[in-house]
């Protein structure tokens, strides 16, 4: 069995960080949006992602200027302040199973944060940026699942993901992956859960200790009772 974790409030806990930089600097830009917002409507969405939805919305362009200091701001701040989500090292202590990472943050961020939070050695090489396999298409297209499932030469019916967005749900079911929905990071909000199954996912858990279980109970259920 192979499981793929999203990164970005998975495993580390960033969404929030993120999430309190990029309200600031949009609320400057002219689109006034808090920190709870970002993380309900943007989480799991890379930068460009956010900006384009922003420019979108408001009908003109946000300067260059303003996306650059989110990301240099936001790299700033994960790499003094990003924790691993609560029982991460422990689960990976007992997961029996092959792991590896598919995130829509750049190979620089997922650097910054695996190595802030001692998580890297944990799961090199096998870490995966949509934006740099394939066509580079980000969550919710299913593309670095598909090629993360090919390079570690898994069948789709034999690999599960467990992911905090909508939008990395949504890619994972669009590969035909089994997803389980993970709310236990800061950036959570009421209703999150019910958000993750109506995306696909096939249970939602808020711990991450109760991942090999869920894992294991999975990997028995009848793919095809499952509409997978």
């Amino acid at each position: 069995m192979l499981v793929i974790f999203d990164c970005d409030g998975v495993l580390v806990d960033s969404e929030i960080i993120a999430a309190r930089v990029d309200a600031q600097l949009l609320t400057e830009a002219g689109y006034p949006i808090t920190a709870e917002e970002v993380a309900i409507r943007f989480a799991g969405s890379s930068g460009e992602q956010i900006y384009s939805a922003a420019e979108a919305e408001m009908g003109r362009a946000i300067p260059d200027e303003i996306r650059t200091r989110s990301e240099t701001e936001i790299d700033r701040r994960l790499a003094g302040e990003v924790e691993a989500v609560a029982g991460a090292y422990e689960m990976l202590d007992v997961l029996d199973a092959a792991r590896c990472i598919c995130s829509n943050s750049g190979m620089e961020r997922l650097a910054i944060t695996l190595d802030r939070t001692g998580l890297y050695d944990r799961f090199r090489p096998y870490i995966f940026s949509a934006g740099e396999v394939r066509d580079g298409r980000e969550k919710p297209a299913p593309d670095v699942f598909l090629h993360a499932a090919e390079e570690l030469e898994f069948a789709i019916d034999q690999t599960l993901v467990v992911e905090d967005s909508v939008h990395g749900v949504a890619g994972a079911v669009a590969a035909g992956m089994g997803v389980i929905g993970f709310i236990g990071a800061s950036h959570s909000w009421p209703g999150h859960g019910e958000a993750l199954m109506e995306a696909g996912a096939l249970t939602v858990i808020r711990r991450l200790a109760d991942v090999p279980a869920t894992v294991e109970a999975l990997a028995g259920w009848d793919r095809l009772a499952l509409n997978l």
